[in-house]
């Protein structure tokens, strides 16, 4: 199995669909922002092609050459997306969901409208540039997982039912149903409509506000790419700690500066310890404490119906690999995993109860070894389905393979009244 996200160049290119003029391009070296931009010879080629394809009824998707990974995708025949990756174990699913959550990226800060009806070319660049930051970030190497799975990241916290009080009572004073707390991106309770925003925007927003720099409030404009894409609603934040912060979308009411700080101290002064106690989560996920097996090197803990997930590499103390390679293998192994394996939703097979005959059985468990050669080294990894739910974990190479299977078995077990 490739480490996808290791070393190697990202290209994003967005074109209009009916002229091919580039809107932007954007790329990532390593997983970071790099200025490196493509030749217009090559740029034209790759949208040429595509329209060449489509011109003969043909659909080009995606393409291999020996290091690199391109995948096209065009969205309401206006905007064409075109991705290059030249990392190492790139899948067309990784890039595939990425450019769906660019798409919305772009919908969240522009809009559907000026997408749809592009009239003037250089004033949709100029709008454009507010998503840079966001796209990049989902270009680069996150702690999050939400752009792969298009699950929201979540936490744990130690009192989630006294934030969960606080947060209902706040919104209702502030005028609106839709409020979170999210910490370094991560959600650690939401009201209940804000849970039902549909996607991508329940991924992009605390994303979004995880990508911006420190503010101690924000009054931010943004679509919702499923809910209302053409009419802007309000993203007001309040950081009530460093990296965590407040969250509520809503409409022309209220204004920020009706969120004084007699309304912010009466709600969550209170709250001050349970507050402090999420801090640590935004890495871990999980509160100290949990018990988790100590072969356990990440976990990814997935709930289908809900669209939510709980990712972490750090469980426990430092050890080999890197939290960052553990990231890298666990992303590969979930995209693995969701191609070949297990179908995208296996919550809905229950719908097609009358084609049972013809479907393929569906695997309940896979696992993965690596570094066999050596004994000791490298890592094991398991994969396991009940329900809705999909757990993933990456295991030591001390972890015996006989007993990975009751590991994932235990481990999910645990964790399901978390998620």
């Amino acid at each position: 199995m490739g480490e996808e996200g290791t070393e190697g160049t990202v290209h994003l290119l967005c074109l209009a669909a009916s002229s091919g003029v580039p809107l932007f391009c954007r790329s990532s070296r390593g997983g970071a922002p790099a200025r490196q931009q493509l030749p217009f010879s090559v740029i034209g080629s790759l949208n040429g092609v595509h329209m060449f394809g489509q011109n003969l009824e043909v659909q080009l998707s995606s393409a291999r050459t020996e290091d690199t990974t391109v995948v096209w995708k065009s969205f309401h025949d206006s905007i064409t997306l075109i991705v290059l990756s030249s990392e190492a174990g790139t899948s067309e699913l990784r890039l595939e969901r990425l450019l769906q959550m660019v798409f919305g990226a772009m919908v969240l800060l522009v809009g559907l409208e000026e997408l749809t009806n592009i009239s003037n070319i250089e004033r949709l660049k100029k709008e454009l540039r507010a998503s840079y930051g966001l796209i990049d970030s989902l270009l680069g190497d996150s702690e999050l997982i939400g752009d792969l799975t298009h699950c929201v990241d979540c936490v744990v916290p130690p009192e989630g039912s006294l934030l969960q009080e606080a947060l209902s009572g706040f919104a209702e004073a502030a005028g609106t149903n839709f409020a979170s707390l999210v910490v370094s991106g991560r959600v650690v309770v939401a009201t209940e409509s804000w849970w039902r925003l549909g996607t991508p925007e329940a991924v992009l927003l605390p994303w979004l506000v995880g990508s911006l720099p420190p503010q101690a409030a924000r009054d931010y404009p943004v679509y919702l790419p499923h809910g209302s894409p053409t009419v802007p609603h309000r993203l007001l934040t309040l950081t009530l700690l460093p990296s965590l912060e407040l969250c509520l979308v809503c409409g022309p009411r209220p204004p920020l500066s009706q969120l004084d700080p007699q309304l912010l101290e009466r709600w969550w002064q209170p709250m001050l310890d349970p507050l402090r106690a999420c801090l640590p989560l935004g890495p871990r996920a999980l509160p100290a404490g949990f018990p988790l097996h100590t072969d356990i090197l990440g976990l990814l803990l997935l709930h289908l119906e809900l669209k939510r997930c709980l990712f972490t590499v750090e469980p426990s103390g430092d050890k080999d690999p890197s939290p960052e390679h553990r990231r890298c293998v666990l992303r590969s192994f979930y995209t693995l995993v969701t191609a070949v394996h297990f179908p995208p939703e296996p919550g809905h097979q229950e719908d097609k109860a009358e084609d049972a005959a013809q479907q393929p059985q569906v695997p309940k468990a896979c696992y993965l070894v690596s570094g066999t050669e050596e004994p000791g080294t490298g890592w094991r990894l398991v994969a396991l389905q009940s329900g809705p739910r999909q757990l993933l974990l990456l295991l030591s190479a001390q972890s015996p393979i006989h007993g990975l299977r009751g590991l994932a078995t235990r481990t999910l077990h645990a964790l399901t009244p978390l998620l």
